[in-house]
């Protein structure tokens, strides 16, 4: 009789049987590629500038940066539904269908003439807001997740230099127009997206000493969503109030660091790769280090003090940039590095080492959709005002101006909340010993 029993692959045996190094350079490896071309999907357009087009008083490039924006944003907002409800076998097809919807948008962002085009950097943001959680879903609730989650999320610092550096050369030697470059470089990350992809659905799910160390992960229903955000409520009030400011600030790095470089008189394309290689690698280590830390709270207070580290350098940095005494390209690295620094924990191991510290069953994507929803919600917010308000503010004073903000405001934060759930795991420990006694 045959065996019901699914059809494991050679390389999922292959991990299965293998050490914990090769495990995780093997997933780490392949999450960073895979995340790689998906993130250029997004972001290579940003690398054009689009000069001399406005509509309704904003110029042609912001509508599409907003118009991508909100629906990304808006994406958070459903992923905190769809993703935290998400079954493991799903993963692989839904990351498939949301790159293909995101790709697809540039052909007819291509076709379409300018502005009606607007509607599709929409279309093209909302389907890979998706991508994040259901690409994490692969590395969370495991033992090396730290070294696992910083190879992912270096990715999107990485990508979004390579991904400008790419649609520069599109621009500038292929003679690609700025309308057809997101869409010509779509279809070269393409190819490799669906071989990565096939790779990363092959790592085998969390194993039982995974589960002991991480705590196990598993879908929330909406009472379990609602009883994990009443549980910690004055601390993800303030991390969610401090990410929010690190995705604003990220989004205004990101999306118009082609016209902050060309103000400062840089306009070579691998300017772009340039500052973001190094920032790659020191925050891969910074991050992947943690993994020594075997203390679950211990680890989670000290993601807090390296944030804490990152927004005083932020700050520091501008102010030196500002008084002249440092150059643009070191300027761009350090606050990268700061930045960086600060918003990578929450796109990898914040909340998995929350989660471990607390005993909690459940799953990161929730709370990090969570967190997303509201910080994106938070950088249209910004560049409306921006673009409306300011608009006599060159973008390299805007960046300085939100630097320091950012820096004092984002350490304050991240202070409460640290000071927060230490109080709050001592609470629950003595609560704990107390019913202990009791029984």
């Amino acid at each position: 009789m045959p065996s019901s029993a699914p059809q494991v692959s050679s390389i999922t045996r292959w991990l299965q049987r293998t050490n914990i190094f090769w495990f995780s350079f093997y997933t780490a490896s392949v999450a960073f590629l895979l995340y790689t071309c998906i993130f250029s999907f997004r972001k290579t357009f940003t690398a054009g500038t689009f000069q001399g087009l406005e509509f309704a008083g904003l110029s042609y490039k912001s509508w599409l940066v907003i118009a991508q924006v909100v629906g990304y944003g808006l994406s958070k907002f459903i992923g905190i539904k769809i993703i935290s409800e998400l079954k493991a076998q799903s993963r692989s097809a839904g990351i498939l269908i949301m790159s293909g919807i995101a790709v697809a948008s540039w052909f007819f962002f291509a076709i379409t003439p300018a502005p009606y085009n607007i509607i599709f950097l929409f279309t093209n943001g909302m389907p890979l807001g998706m991508v994040w959680g259901m690409v994490f879903g692969y590395l969370e609730g495991r033992r090396m997740t730290e070294v696992l989650g910083a190879g992912l999320s270096v990715s999107f610092i990485f990508s979004a230099g390579l991904s400008k550096t790419v649609g520069g050369y599109l621009l500038r030697d292929w003679g690609v127009s700025e309308y057809w470059m997101p869409f010509v470089a779509g279809l070269l990350f393409g190819l490799p997206m669906l071989v990565f992809l096939y790779l990363l659905n092959q790592v085998p799910p969390p194993s039982p000493l995974d589960e002991q160390l991480r705590t196990k992960r598993q879908p929330m229903n909406a009472a379990e969503r609602k009883h994990f955000t009443f549980s910690f409520l004055p601390g993800i009030i303030l991390f969610v109030l401090a990410y929010m400011l690190f995705t604003i600030f990220r989004d205004v790095r990101d999306n118009f660091s082609a016209e902050v470089w060309k103000t400062l008189g840089y306009t070579d394309p691998k300017i772009f790769t340039s500052t973001e290689v190094p920032i790659s690698i020191l925050t891969l280590v910074v991050m992947g280090s943690l993994i020594v830390i075997k203390n679950n709270l211990r680890a989670l207070v000290l993601i807090h003090l390296i944030i804490i580290l990152g927004m005083i350098l932020l700050g520091v940095a501008t102010y030196l940039f500002d008084h002249h005494l440092i150059s643009a390209p070191l300027w761009m690295t350090l606050i990268g590095l700061g930045l960086y620094l600060g918003y990578i924990p929450f796109n990898s191991i914040f909340f998995d080492r929350l989660l471990a510290a607390f005993q909690y069953a459940g799953t990161v994507g929730f709370i990090m959709y969570v967190a997303d929803s509201f910080g994106y919600l938070g950088s249209v917010s910004v560049l409306l005002f921006k673009e409306l308000g300011l608009a006599q503010l060159s973008w390299v004073e805007f960046f300085i101006q939100s630097g320091y903000v950012v820096s004092a405001a984002g350490t304050l934060l991240i202070g409460g909340s640290v000071f927060y759930f230490r109080k709050k795991h001592a609470t629950v420990q003595n609560l704990a010993a107390a019913a202990q006694k009791r029984k």
